[in-house]
C-alpha cells in the first residue's frame, strides 16, 4: 500500500484530498491474507507450539502453557510471549515421564456447553490502559480465566509492548501494541493444527487504550502498514506450506476506546471544550483561542468523512446561530444517541433511584434534577420518554471537559498520547496533522498572548513528523496504522485495504470526560456502513463514566454471552 503522506499530514487544510482512495476493494474475512512477505530469517525462537509441554490443573480440568514466545526475533522477550488456557475436554493428553507435564493432541469432539474442541472461539484480552504495555502471565491462576473456560472458550493472554516498555533496540513506540497483538494471532494460526479452538473465531476485548488497540487491530486485519513491523520481529507470515497467514479477527469488544487520535484534539473541543471557560479555556489565554479554533476546524474534517446513518443519509454539521456548528443532520444524530442512552437508563432503572445521597422518587424528579441549570431535556410522562434538545446542556450537566486544551496531542507534548507516538521512553512527539494545521493557521494570533511560547509553534510538529522510526517509517505511516477510520472511511487511502472484523460490540460510559462522544459513535457509524461487517452492537451507557460500561449485568458475563450470540 502506498500512503499519501500529504493526505495524512495536512488534515483540515487538505480535507478534500482525503477522498482519494487507492486500490481495489478488499475481500471478506478469511484465513489468509494478500500479503506475500516472509518472516524474519532469524530463528532464535521457534514458531512451532510445543504440544509436549502442557501443564494440568486437575481440580478444574484445565490445560495451560505459560511463557510461549510467539515471534522468532522478539524486541522484548519479557513481553512478546503468551499463555494459553484450554478446557480439559478439548485435549487428549498423556503424562510425560517427568510427572509434571503432558503431551496433548486436540480432541475435536470434546464439548463444553455449545462448543467443541474445534469450534470454540478464542478470546484475547487487551488490557493496555493508556496504550501501556500488557504484561504476560508469569504464573497460573484459575480465577483469572475461570469465567471464560467454564463457558467453553479458549483464553489466550499475550504480552504486548507499549508506551511504557523499553527494549535494547526498536525503541520507538506505536505501533508496538497492535503489532504484537497481530503477531500473537498469527502464531495461533501457524499452530492451528496443534491447538484447540477455532482460529476463524478469534475475538479481542479491552477497555480504554485496550479497547482502542483492539479496535485498531479489528479494523486493520492484514493491512500492509504493519508488515514491516511484523517482519522485523519474526512474526508468522507464512505457514509451513508457504501459505500466507492472516492476522484478521472475527470480533471486537471495545469499552470506551480512546482512539481516532489523529483528530481527537478537534472533536474534544467541539463536543466539550467549546462549552467550558475555566483553566486552559479561560478567557485571555492563548489556549482559549486555540480551543475555539480546534472546535471550528472539526466540522470541516467531520463533513469530509462521508458518514451515513442507518438509512443511508449523509451526516453533516452546519453553522448555527450560537456555538460552533451546533446544527445539521450529524448534530441531530448525536442528540438522538444521547436521547437513546437516557431513555435506556429510564427503562432500566427502578424508581425511587438513589445514585448517591439524593433519592429521586420518580423519573420526572430525576429529569427535573438534570434540568436544574438549564432546560435541555423534555419529558413526556404519558409515554415515559425523554428527548435531549441541547448538546451544551448535556455537556454542562453530564460530560464536562476533564482534559486541557490539546487533550491528546499536547501543545508541550505533555499528554499520554504524545508518548504513544514517541521515539522511546521519555521522548514524546507531536503526531496530529489536523492539530498542526490549526496551530500553523493561527500562530501569529496566538503569539500576541502573554502566555504563548514559540516552542508551541507548528515547526515543532513538522520536526516530529519528519522523524522515522526503527523500520524507517515516518509519523504519517504510524498515525495511519493506529487510526481505525483510516481503514473504515472512504475519506482515507486505507479504505477497503484491510480485512475488517465482521462482529463488533462497543460500549461507552456517556459521562466520561476522557474522549468525545463522537469518537465511539463515528467508529460505529463507519462500521455500520462497511461492506462485510455483519453486526455492530453499539450503546452509550447513561450515568457511567470511563469504565467497562454496561446497561445491566456485568461486563464479563455480557461479553461471553455476546460471543456466543455471534459465534456460537
Amino acid at each position: 500500500m502506498n500512503i499519501n503522506r500529504r493526505t495524512v499530514l495536512r488534515g483540515a487544510a487538505a480535507v478534500a484530498a482525503l477522498g482519494i482512495a487507492e486500490g481495489a476493494a478488499g475481500t471478506a474475512f478469511a484465513g489468509t491474507s494478500s500479503s506475500s512477505s516472509s518472516s524474519s530469517t532469524d530463528s532464535t525462537y521457534s514458531l512451532e507450539f510445543d504440544s509436549t509441554a502442557w501443564s494440568y490443573d486437575s481440580t478444574n480440568d484445565v490445560y495451560y502453557q505459560i511463557g510461549t514466545m510467539y515471534v522468532t526475533d522478539p524486541a522484548a522477550t519479557d513481553y512478546e510471549n503468551l499463555s494459553i488456557y484450554v478446557p480439559g475436554a478439548y485435549l487428549t493428553a498423556t503424562a510425560n515421564s517427568d510427572g509434571t507435564t503432558y503431551t496433548a493432541t486436540v480432541n475435536a469432539s470434546g464439548t463444553v456447553g455449545s462448543y467443541t474442541g474445534s469450534t470454540a472461539p478464542i478470546v484475547i484480552p487487551v488490557n493496555t490502559a493508556g496504550y501501556a504495555a500488557q504484561s504476560p502471565a508469569t504464573s497460573y491462576k484459575y480465577s483469572s480465566v475461570s469465567d471464560y473456560l467454564e463457558a467453553g472458550l479458549v483464553y489466550v493472554w499475550p504480552g504486548l509492548r507499549g508506551r511504557d516498555s523499553s527494549t535494547s533496540s526498536r525503541s520507538d513506540a506505536a505501533p508496538w501494541g497492535v503489532t504484537d497483538l497481530k503477531a500473537a494471532v498469527r502464531f495461533l494460526r501457524y499452530n492451528a493444527s496443534l491447538l484447540p479452538g477455532s482460529t476463524d473465531s478469534v475475538v479481542l476485548f479491552g477497555h480504554s487504550g485496550g479497547g482502542a488497540q483492539d479496535t485498531v487491530a479489528g479494523a486493520s486485519g492484514d493491512s500492509s502498514l504493519f508488515e514491516p513491523y511484523l517482519t522485523s520481529i519474526g512474526a508468522a507470515m507464512q505457514d509451513a506450506d508457504g501459505n500466507t497467514i492472516s492476522d484478521a479477527v472475527a470480533g471486537v469488544m471495545a469499552w470506551c476506546p480512546i482512539t481516532s487520535l489523529h483528530e481527537a484534539n478537534l472533536s474534544y473541543e467541539w463536543n466539550m471544550g467549546q462549552f467550558a471557560s475555566t483553566s486552559t479555556r479561560a478567557s485571555g489565554t492563548w489556549t482559549s483561542a486555540y480551543s475555539a479554533d480546534l472546535a471550528k476546524a472539526w466540522p470541516t474534517y467531520l463533513n469530509g468523512l462521508g458518514l451515513l446513518d442507518e438509512d443511508g443519509n449523509t451526516l453533516e454539521l452546519t453553522e448555527s446561530d450560537s456555538g460552533t456548528y451546533l446544527a445539521g443532520s450529524y448534530y441531530d444524530y448525536l442528540l438522538g444517541v444521547i436521547t437513546t442512552s437516557l431513555n435506556n437508563f429510564l427503562s432500566d432503572t427502578t424508581f425511587p433511584y438513589t445514585p448517591s445521597s439524593t433519592t429521586y422518587e420518580t423519573a420526572e424528579d430525576y429529569i427535573d434534577y438534570l434540568n436544574t441549570d438549564s432546560t435541555w431535556i423534555t419529558y413526556d410522562s404519558t409515554t415515559g420518554t425523554a428527548t435531549v434538545t441541547s448538546l451544551e446542556g448535556f455537556v454542562n450537566s453530564q460530560k464536562t471537559a476533564s482534559k486541557p486544551v490539546g487533550a491528546f496531542d499536547g501543545y508541550s507534548r505533555g499528554q499520554t498520547e504524545n508518548n504513544v507516538f514517541g521515539m522511546g521512553l521519555d521522548s514524546p512527539a507531536h503526531f496530529a496533522p489536523l492539530t498542526r494545521d490549526v496551530v500553523a493557521a493561527n500562530e501569529s494570533t496566538y503569539a500576541t498572548y502573554s502566555d504563548w511560547d514559540s516552542e508551541y509553534g507548528s515547526s515543532a510538529y513538522d520536526s516530529d513528523f519528519a522523524q522515522t522510526d526503527s523500520v524507517g517509517e515516518d509519523m504519517a505511516w504510524r498515525v495511519a496504522a493506529y487510526n481505525p477510520l483510516y481503514f473504515l472511511s472512504s475519506a482515507f487511502d486505507g479504505y477497503q485495504q484491510s480485512q475488517v472484523a465482521p462482529h463488533w460490540r462497543i460500549r461507552t460510559g456517556i459521562m466520561q470526560g476522557d474522549t468525545a462522544t463522537t469518537t465511539e459513535m463515528n467508529v460505529a457509524l463507519a462500521l455500520q456502513n462497511y461492506d462485510g461487517v455483519s453486526d455492530v452492537d453499539f450503546a452509550t451507557v447513561w450515568a457511567q463514566g470511563h469504565t467497562q460500561a454496561e446497561r445491566t449485568g456485568d461486563s464479563t458475563t455480557n461479553f461471553i454471552s455476546w460471543v456466543e450470540s455471534v459465534l456460537g
